[in-house]
């Protein structure tokens, strides 16, 4: 059963260049996974610096699987350096 990932990333004022080139590098990577469907990336309105990236994959193994991809650990890595607080990401079903 398809899975929708719901990833919330509160990025530190100015950092948004570096984040958006590193988000673009992860979805390339993303792309061609095994059980990848679509993605995108949402911005805050009313809170310019707060992302939301939905992604959909065929099912929870195959995102737990990229999820544990060595590529994809660096570049969160990377990302992780520029948020004000830890990305937060929840796995969501059809109910």
């Amino acid at each position: 059963m398809a899975v929708r990932i719901i990833i919330d990333r509160k990025v530190k004022k100015g950092k948004e260049p570096d984040f958006a080139k590193l988000l673009r590098e992860l979805r390339a990577k993303a792309v061609p996974a095994k059980g990848y469907i679509t993605g995108e990336t949402l911005r805050a309105l009313d809170d310019p610096q707060n992302y939301i990236v939905i992604t959909t994959w065929q099912s929870v193994d195959d995102w737990k699987n990229w999820e544990k991809n060595p590529e994809r650990k660096k570049i969160h890595n990377k990302i992780e350096k520029l948020m004000a607080r830890p990305t937060r990401t929840k796995i969501y079903q059809h109910a």
